[in-house]
């Protein structure tokens, strides 16, 4: 999908992932303190949810960035299972003030969100944005 977009459109992905069972909150902290880091590097800003061993990331910036960097959360091996849940273009950043946003249960529960949230089965645009609603609305670190 983001192949077809000229150099300087922006993109985003949306993911869910499997953190590793090993992967304990100072390894969470890690890898978003590296993803801060590279995110800077490369333009790219967005949000991460870690709730019951389930990553969601929203990441967000220059198409051909967010390609690769998808490309890569692909073989990285403290999360498994990774399933893109959307991906396009982008008209404007959603997180443009976040390098990379952090939440968990602590500040909000998606699991709580979305067991109130009343919708079809199957409606997969429905759902997405239901967890793009719930990242932009959390109090996060």
């Amino acid at each position: 999908m983001f192949r077809s977009l000229p150099d300087d459109r922006l993109g985003y992905c949306l993911y869910r992932s499997v953190a590793r069972p090993d992967l304990d909150r100072r390894s969470i902290l890690a890898i978003l303190d590296k993803a801060r880091q590279r995110n800077r590097q490369i333009g790219v800003t967005g949000c991460l949810h870690f709730e019951n061993g389930i990553f969601y990331q929203w990441i967000e910036g220059p198409w051909r960035c967010i390609f690769r960097l998808v490309e890569a959360l692909r073989d990285d091996g403290r999360h498994m299972d990774m399933t893109i849940l959307d991906q396009a273009s982008l008209d404007q950043r959603l997180f443009q003030d976040w390098d990379m946003r952090f939440s968990d249960p602590e500040a909000a529960s998606l699991f709580d969100w979305l067991a109130d949230w009343r919708s079809k089965s199957g409606d997969q645009a429905a759902y997405v944005e239901r967890v793009r609603a719930f990242l932009q609305s959390v109090d996060a670190r």
